[in-house]
């Protein structure tokens, strides 16, 4: 063979003339005349793998023509390049052994390696590149057959490819150098190899599992050419490259190196893709697609594979962190995370490795206050992850050491045995300094401090300059003792007086004068080395020369004998000090706590998911105030967010659910203990949402469940000495219990009656509530049953307890009874047949009892004037008031809760039957039957109209049996009407406090049952609710009132306004249930968000910060509705903005900047700049003008909104001269200048030049555009300035309303007035004109 085959650069260089004995294709076959089956199949099955030297034109045609061969023609192309690849592999060991291998014959062979590698890698890289244009193009599932063959041929090549690189490997493995002349392997051939594995790289899939095979094969193949065939510089610029432009890339790198590191012995690449990648600049890392990122996640995943393969390079990265990168920083901090955790960590590192190790810390604890908060998070995240992996052993640094000081301590804790360690450490010291009055610091220890600078001074002396040589001229008067030991004497107190020049100089001196004394002895030849040695001996001492040491000075060491009270001493410190730091670090905690509790309830899941595990770590740390936030994430159990919600059960699993203990019974009792903790003094709320996770542990069917439920009893029955508080928080875990198995309860209502409701009800009325409560968890209210309504008959002893338990609690003092009356009263209607008939005979009962008492005592409620003024008389009315109250709030709560039975309980009831009929018809109908009514029945059921008329009756009957029978005279609910009515219209002769509350909440709940009531006392209710001076009555009857307005809203619309107006109540407790209320109803599109919503916006600048986050929670939902705000944004700014309201600049650009914080849209953008420009017009004074432009430049102005602003220039243009207009004005030009292209940077600057010269000048002053074209056309402007407000358009005016309007005075009636005058409105004060407002349902909707 006379030529020889050169691996060119591009492929289309081999059919061109090459040099001399250079192959040059001759036959470039056209892709119709290639066969589908290929020429040299016969040869390579006769010749081997040498065939590849005469057919090698037939597979670079393939190669030339790829874009227009079939597929199959590929495919066998391949299949015959990896068999003449892999024949090679087979055959050339035996070659490359032989020793009479001829020229050639290595000629030969190496034209076939380099022709069959480099056919192989050529169409692997056409293929890969049709592949990645395939998988981008079809859409998967969709597509012709000329598609889905494409895919095919996709998947056929996605199997090949790891069998390609096998091959290549297995060729690349031997040592096929000695085939080249001196072995050295041309450049070209081993880039022909690189390029097909980085181009295989490229494939976005390649970091999935699914193509690990292939992954492996690709860092292996490169690992070998790197070890093998000098690739080391060009790999690392590849990695460079291509960690630039891949984002898929950065993991793979990462395993790769650490692969070529380890496995292949080559750690010098890591040095050099680190040196690389230091280099970087920061200005160069700072553009975009410079793949700072790719490099950050790269870093970091290396260290985490060869954390002490980082260490030699470290100091390169570390230049990053004082770049602008704050993705860098994060990086090299994870680093060096990664070295401290897994390199330099235990206790048997050498002085080099403490000393970085302590430098690595230093710089992580330098970037806890880095600038970027990225950066700090990141930090922190690294040292939990270094405490987490035995941070102890990482030595004693302070930050480390800090974060294990908290076991089982907080700040209360550790102040008395502080105290107690600091006062024996002062002890400790008093009395060491009576008996040792000599330094107990070691010798050696004060050589070591004095070492470095009399080395200075040392090497001064020998080598004076000028001034040193004065100096010395002045020291040489420095006198020697008689003899050497007392010189030396002199030296040590010399050195131990800090005068070194003179130690150093009598020294000098001391060799001249005693040249025969042994200690001098080594100072023959004079050098800072011996000079140091002679005075370390002199001052120390000397243990090897005992004869010279018992006449050398006495030393610190010698004279401090009491090494045992040093070492007692020293540790004293340590405790003192490591108590203090212990301290130190839990205050920081406990400061920390109620900051990060907030944050439970940021929108960003990721920072809740953290605060969860902050609270749950320092719960189990025992720091005090943990549970704080224990508790406050407890509501987060109903988040919409699957994560967080996920996050707060675990978390309670952790902490009360999952007890430790050595046997089931102890694992119980634990248990039970932490859930009674946390039940006891929780709040109705707590209770509701701990039921949720302790409910779904009893569902579980957990081992420890029936345990756990035996414990729960025995504290409720007193078999187990418990306290109240405990008994109470067992029968509520009872109830969580018994959602989850009903029997729990069930079986046991005999025992829950005789303990907490029988006779003993009266004297614990909380234990009794609780149980009530416990006892209400099997009803089907709570179950959800689709059977029979399970019930109870009245004669069941639980209803003979519970209505004997209220009726004798009406007529008692007891704070508790009314929370226990009003769930005892919910659960009879709960779960007693005809529970009507029970609570009438209970009314009958408690009024009896009352009048009973009346008739013992006296009359009810006498005048104050016409009563004695002795306090016995004082007495018994206050407890006739209370006993009064009592009745009248358990007869509204017998109304209120009739309706909800008849709504709820009654109606479900009926449907229940009805559908059981129709069920039964069906099953009675025949077939045929069916047959002739399906098609009469088909339009129906398209119309809906199925079951409706059958479910209008039902709810005609509920309304009628509350119009006409609820309040009819044969029921003592009605007796009690006129009462209630006279009680709150007559505030003056019922002035008690609590008579009046139940009286007004009474009322409001007899309201309920039908639209008559509601009419006729409606104006009282609203009287009350804007004339009571008590707090709570004004509370309780937005409560009230906002029920009536779901269930009555045509009768309530009018007086919307009167509902608004408690916003801006005195009482922050009423402002913020009006608020509370107001929220639900609009949000619930009860009631139409009108102009009155300002009300609401005042409340964002609220003092009280409870009152500013229920504000802030409205807007946050209202924006959630589709342009909710913005059609509301105008009139706001108007009412708030209107001088009679007298709102400070500050308040107003507070409330609008969270207001406009809302538009996002470009359209609402743009609209509002028009709306705001023209309410220019009709703003009357300077200050509505000013905040105006400051609601203009709180919008996030865009291109098409400054448009806007340019168009309604005649607007505002006359106003300018205001500073108030133009600096917000100014502003928005400064913002909308950031960033802005240049075309509209102009027309910015053009526009601010505008503003400008009208602010300076004046508008008279300055001719506008138009008025420029028409002086050039001769046209003079006919247009004059007029009032603006005089050519005002009338739609922009937005009627105002006085907020202080003058309302006619009312009158209550009083001791001195007639006893028939009532306290309502007058009739001029009633709304008359009523908007029809449709029922959201057929039923009414209830409060529970």
């Amino acid at each position: 063979m006379s030529w020889d085959f050169f691996v060119p650069v591009c492929v289309g260089d081999l059919v061109k003339t090459g040099g001399i004995n250079q192959y040059v294709v001759q036959d470039v076959v056209s892709p119709k005349q290639l066969p589908p089956q290929l020429k040299f199949k016969a040869a390579l099955r006769s010749q081997g793998p040498q065939c590849i030297l005469e057919h090698f034109d037939t597979g670079y045609s393939v190669l030339q023509h790829f874009n227009s061969v079939e597929l199959a023609v590929k495919e066998d192309t391949l299949e015959l390049l990896i068999k003449v690849v892999s024949g090679l592999a087979v055959s050339l060991p035996t070659l490359l052994a032989s020793t009479s291998i001829t020229a050639a014959e290595r000629k030969d062979n190496l034209n076939a390696v380099k022709m069959s590698v480099f056919l192989l890698c050529k169409l692997s890289e056409s293929l890969e590149s049709a592949s990645c244009r395939q998988s981008i193009v079809t859409a998967p599932g969709k597509g012709s057959k000329k598609s889905k063959s494409s895919i095919e041929g996709l998947l056929q090549w996605d199997s090949e490819r790891e069998g390609v690189l096998q091959t290549l490997i297995q060729l690349l493995q031997l040592d096929i150098r000695s085939l080249w002349s001196l072995s050295l392997v041309e450049e070209e051939f081993i880039s022909c190899v690189t390029c097909c594995c980085y181009k295989l790289l490229e494939n976005p899939t390649i970091s999935h599992v699914k193509s690990k095979p292939t992954r492996d094969c690709i860092i292996h193949l490169l690992g070998l050419l790197i070890k093998k065939y000098n690739h080391l510089l060009g790999a690392s610029v590849k990695v460079i490259q291509l960690l630039q432009h891949f984002e898929q890339l950065p993991s793979v790198f990462a395993q790769a190196v650490s692969v070529w590191s380890v496995e292949y012995g080559v750690r010098a690449i890591i040095g050099e893709v680190i040196r690389e990648i230091g280099q970087k600049s920061s200005e160069e890392l700072a553009r975009e697609g410079s793949g700072v990122k790719a490099f950050s996640t790269f870093l970091s995943e290396l260290s985490a594979l060869v954390p002490e393969l980082m260490i030699p390079n470290i100091s390169v990265l570390i230049t990053h962190l004082e770049g602008e990168s704050n993705t860098m920083r994060v990086a090299v901090c994870e680093v060096l995370g990664e070295i401290l955790m897994r390199v330099l960590s235990g206790d048997g590192l050498d002085d080099t490795s403490k000393a970085d190790r302590d430098r690595f810390f230093d710089i992580l604890q330098e970037h806890l206050h880095d600038t970027h908060s990225h950066v700090r998070t990141r930090v922190l995240q690294v040292y939990t992850r270094i405490v987490n992996s035995d941070g102890a052993r990482c030595g004693c640094h302070s930050t480390c050491g800090s974060l294990h000081c908290t076991q089982s301590l907080h700040s209360a804790d550790l102040k008395k045995p502080l105290e107690k360690e600091t006062a024996k450490l002062r002890e400790m010291k008093e009395k060491l300094a009576e008996k040792a009055p000599v330094a107990v610091i070691k010798a050696s220890e004060l050589w070591a401090a004095m070492e470095p600078e009399l080395l200075v001074t040392v090497r001064t002396v020998l080598e004076p300059t000028n001034e040193a040589e004065e100096e010395q001229e002045e020291d040489s008067n420095v006198e020697a003792a008689e003899d050497d030991m007392a010189t030396a004497v002199k030296i040590a107190q010399y050195l131990r007086v800090n005068k070194y020049r003179k130690a150093v100089q009598l020294c000098m001196k001391a060799h001249s004068l005693f040249p025969q004394s042994e200690m001098f002895a080594s100072l023959t030849t004079l050098t800072a080395d011996n000079l140091m040695e002679v005075l370390a001996l002199i001052f120390k001492g000397s243990d090897d020369t005992p004869e010279l040491s018992q006449n050398l000075p006495p030393t610190p060491q010698k004279e401090g004998s009491k090494e045992g009270e040093d070492g007692e001493l020293k540790k004293q410190e340590m405790l003192v000090q490591y108590l203090k730091d212990t301290e130190t670090f839990a205050l920081q905690v406990e400061r920390a706590i109620s900051v990060i509790n907030t944050m439970l309830y940021w929108k960003t899941t990721s920072v809740v998911q953290e605060a969860v595990q902050f609270c749950v770590t320092v719960c189990e740390f025992s720091v005090a105030n943990s549970v704080s936030g224990v508790r406050r994430m407890l509501p987060l159990v109903w988040s919409t967010d699957a994560a967080i919600k996920d996050a707060v059960i675990q978390a309670y699993k952790r902490l009360y659910l999952n007890p430790q203990g050595d046997t089931v019974r102890s694992k119980a009792q634990t248990l039970v203990d932490n859930l009674s903790e946390l039940m006891i003094d929780a709040s109705l709320g707590t209770i509701q949402c701990l039921e949720e996770i302790v409910q779904e542990f009893f569902a579980n069917g957990s081992n420890l469940q029936s345990t756990v439920v035996q414990v729960l009893w025995e504290r409720f029955t007193g078999k187990r000495e418990t306290s109240v508080l405990h008994k109470r928080a067992a029968v509520l875990l009872l109830g969580m219990a018994a959602r989850a198995e009903r029997e729990v309860v069930l079986s046991n209502l005999d025992t829950l009656c005789s303990v907490a409701v029988g006779e003993k009800a009266t004297q614990d009325f909380l234990l009794a509530r609780d149980t009530v409560i416990t006892i209400c968890s099997i009803t089907d209210h709570v179950r959800q049953s689709k059977g029979a309504p399970f019930r109870l008959p009245q004669d069941h002893q639980l209803f003979t307890c519970l209505t004997q338990a209220i009726a004798e609690g009406v007529v008692m003092e007891d704070p508790f009874w009314q929370s226990f009356m009003e769930q005892a009263v919910r659960l009879i209607f709960f779960l007693a047949e005809s529970p009507e008939q029970l609570c009438s005979r209970l009314l009958q009962r408690s009024a009896r009892l009352l009048l009973d008492q009346i008739s013992e005592g006296g009359e009810v409620c006498k005048d104050v004037d016409q009563m004695p003024n002795g306090s016995q008389e004082t007495n018994e009315q206050q407890v006739n008031c209370v006993c009064l109250a009592q009745l009248l709030a358990l007869c509204g709560c017998v109304a209120f809760w009739q309706v909800s039975h008849l709504e709820r309980s009654v109606s479900a009831e009926l449907r229940r039957r009805r559908g059981e009929t129709e069920e039964r018809e069906e099953k009675e109908k025949g077939p045929t039957s069916k047959a002739k009514t399906s098609n009469e029945s088909t339009m129906e059921e398209e119309l809906g109209l199925i079951g409706a008329s059958a479910e209008d009756t039902e709810a005609e009957l509920i309304r009628r049996i509350c119009d006409t029978e609820l309040l009819a005279e044969e029921n003592l609910l009605s007796a009690f009407l006129p009462l209630l009515v006279k009680v709150c219209s007559s505030p003056g002769r019922y002035s008690h406090p609590q008579l009046t509350t139940a009286a007004c909440l009474a009322l409001s709940q007899y309201m309920m049952i039908n639209p008559s009531v509601c009419e006729e006392n409606i104006r009282l209710m609203f009287t009350v609710l804007e004339r009571s001076t008590l707090p709570v009555v004004r509370a309780n009857a937005i409560i009230a009132l906002g029920d009536l307005i779901v269930r009555f809203p045509n009768i309530l619309e009018p007086w919307t306004q009167n509902l608004y107006a408690r916003l801006s109540d005195e009482e922050p407790s009423v402002r913020q249930t009006a608020v509370t209320v107001l929220t639900q109803l609009v949000l619930k599109d009860v009631l139409k968000v009108k102009g009155q919503v300002s009300e609401v916006a005042l409340l964002l600048i609220d003092p009280e910060p409870h009152i500013t986050s229920l504000a802030l929670n409205f807007f946050n939902e209202l924006a959630s509705k589709d342009n909710a705000i913005y059609n509301l944004l105008p009139d706001i700014i108007s009412r708030l903005s209107d001088p009679e309201r007298g709102m400070s600049s500050e308040d107003f650009n507070t409330i609008m900047k969270q207001l406009f914080s809302y538009i996002t849209k470009e359209r609402q953008t743009e609209s509002l700049v028009e709306k705001l420009c023209q309410r220019f017009r009709t703003a009357k004074t300077e200050r509505q003008w000013c905040d105006l432009a400051m609601s203009l430049s709180l919008l996030s102005m865009c291109e098409r909104g400054f448009k806007r602003l340019q168009e309604c220039w005649e607007c505002y243009s006359d106003k300018l001269t205001e500073p108030g207009v133009y600096q917000p004005l100014l502003s928005i030009t400064s913002k909308l200048r950031r960033g802005a292209k240049p075309q509209f940077k102009a027309q910015i600057d053009e526009f601010e030049k505008r503003l400008t010269a009208v602010h300076t000048r004046g508008l008279e002053n300055v001719e506008s555009p138009e008025m420029d074209e028409e002086n050039k056309n001769g046209k003079p402007s006919s247009q004059t300035k007029s009032s603006v407000s005089s050519h005002a358009d009338d739609s922009f005016v937005t009627p105002q309303r006085s907020r202080k309007s003058k309302k006619p005075v009312i009158t209550f009636s009083s001791d001195e007035g007639e006893d028939d005058e009532e306290a309502v409105m007058e009739e001029l004060e009633t709304p008359k004109v009523t908007t029809p407002i449709a029922r959201s349902s057929r039923r009414a909707r209830l409060r529970n």
